[in-house]
């Protein structure tokens, strides 16, 4: 329930990452410069930053390696440059994009001291579209860490059954080819982040709604141990941790769902024939119409788009509901910090208020006093409350629940903070679907975007919100003690919330 008390956070997100005891070896001569496994790379250091972008990680997945796992990349003569990003994997969204695309990015401190913690960020998007061009990890990486970004396989490119693909390469994994390129990623930060002066021992994976619905796989994924340290998961969906919200699909349901949209593209058959004709069809052809709204749309009245199957139980990478693996005490057991926004993503459909409680079982009435005590409230006002208790709020708790049972660490917040630019708009309730992620990035500062596009106009915003804590009109000696209060952002107990 959104009236629970829950604990907020800002950039506490960073800095729970950073505050790490490090030292190491000195940084090379020319920092630009770093061999990599695969070759020579050079990259571009500005404002106390040096980064390197369009790295690969894997070999294009086009060809007879479109739905393929992840393939070694080969090595390069000469130098690389990698100082723009690469394209981004197909989407609907008009972005500089390929099916050539998996690439990935990292920033590190020019002066740090070696070796240094990891954050590895999965980008969101409903599985559907995304980039990582929209994130740049200059001013994160300022704080002392390595950041590290990646593309991946989305939509029918990236989560795609078809029974010919089996046939074809029975020994390999299937279906979900997107976190298999995560996957991929994270093998590379393994084998070559400490070039980059990162400690690939200290790695933390974060990411925001499907970024989070990824690290949620990941960290409950067979084949993803070792990977990684620590995990935050911020707005986590598609998986959510509720499985009964936005749940996996089978892998037999995945494969129907496969056929049937062949089927539609006049695409059928078995075996070697049926795969040069998908293989044949343009990259273009199979993102259509699979924007993010649709998805969104489709997930809310719980009807697919065709063929795009998301998140799919295929075995081996995704061996059950994250959700039935952390109570069963199958997950790598780190550090987690999760949280949603105070005004987060609704998905669900509703066409009254009697409809809308009724999803609450017998509870109904109860949350309906709860929610609409009066009877006053709108059904937009309401759906957007419910669904998105329901959706991010709740299972984030949840997903808090099964980890403090377990005696691991876990940190939950709610992020609620509101830019000073947006504050007198009664548009603007609250915060919200991934408006957070600005201030993960140390983003917001004078005269840059916030996360609606605006340019912030009044400054720094009031960024070092630990635990929710405003700084404005305060005294230097109050700002002070609520910070030192705020900084010690306390474990979560299941208890609290009894």
């Amino acid at each position: 329930m959104r009236r629970s008390r829950i604990f907020q956070v800002g950039t506490a997100i960073a800095l729970a990452v950073t505050a790490l005891p490090f030292g190491g070896p000195a940084t090379a001569a020319d920092p630009t410069v770093i061999n990599i496994e695969t070759g020579t790379i050079r990259g571009i250091q500005a404002n106390g930053v040096v980064s390197f972008k369009g790295i690969p990680y894997a070999a294009p997945p086009v060809g007879k390696l479109r739905w393929r796992e992840p393939q070694p990349v080969k090595h390069w003569r000469g130098m690389r440059d990698a100082g723009k990003f690469g394209p981004e994997c197909m989407q609907t969204d008009s972005v500089p994009k390929s099916e050539d695309c998996l690439t990935l990015n990292v920033w590190k401190p020019a002066d740090g001291k070696p070796p240094l913690p990891v954050m590895v960020w999965i980008y969101g998007g409903a599985l559907v579209h995304g980039q990582t061009s929209l994130y740049p990890g200059d001013n994160l990486a300022r704080q002392g860490v390595v950041v590290v970004s990646m593309n991946y396989r989305m939509g029918r490119l990236g989560f795609f059954a078809h029974p010919a693909l089996l046939a074809e390469t029975p020994k390999e994994l299937h279906g979900n080819y997107g976190y298999m390129d995560q996957r991929a990623a994270l093998q590379w930060v393994q084998h070559n982040i400490a070039a980059f002066g990162g400690d690939p021992k200290q790695v933390t994976i974060f990411g925001e709604s499907a970024g989070g619905g990824s690290v949620l796989v990941h960290l409950t994924s067979p084949l993803s141990r070792g990977l990684f340290q620590r995990v935050i998961l911020e707005s986590p969906g598609i998986p959510t941790p509720r499985d009964k919200v936005v749940g996996l699909t089978e892998f037999g349901v995945a494969q129907q769902m496969v056929l049937d949209y062949t089927k539609s593209l006049g695409v059928t058959g078995s075996g070697r024939k049926v795969l040069k004709a998908l293989r044949s069809l343009s990259a273009e052809k199979l993102t259509e119409s699979t924007d993010a709204k649709a998805e969104v749309a489709a997930l809310s009245a719980g009807k697919p788009i065709s063929g795009v199957a998301g998140s799919i139980i295929d075995g081996k990478l995704v061996v059950e509901t994250p959700e039935a693996a952390i109570a069963a005490g199958r997950w790598a057991k780190v550090p987690v910090i999760i949280g949603a926004n105070d005004r987060d993503l609704p998905v669900g459909a509703a066409n009254s208020k009697d409809e809308l409680f009724a999803i609450f079982g017998a509870s109904a009435d109860e949350a309906r006093k709860l929610y609409d005590p009066n009877g006053d409230q709108s059904l937009d006002e309401l759906k957007q409350q419910v669904f998105a208790d329901r959706t991010m709020t709740e299972p984030a708790r949840h997903l808090a629940d099964l980890v403090a049972k377990a005696g691991q660490p876990v940190w939950l917040y709610r992020f609620s903070y509101v830019a000073e630019a947006l504050r007198g708009n009664p548009a603007w309730k609250g915060t919200l679907h991934g408006f957070e992620i600005p201030y993960t990035f140390n983003l917001p500062a004078g005269g840059e975007r916030q996360g609606d596009g605006r340019r912030q106009k009044n400054g720094r915003p009031r960024q070092r919100l630990l635990g929710g804590v405003r700084q404005d009109r305060r005294s230097k000696r109050r700002r002070a003690a609520a910070m030192a209060a705020a900084s010690a952002w306390r474990r979560y107990h299941h208890q609290l919330h009894q």
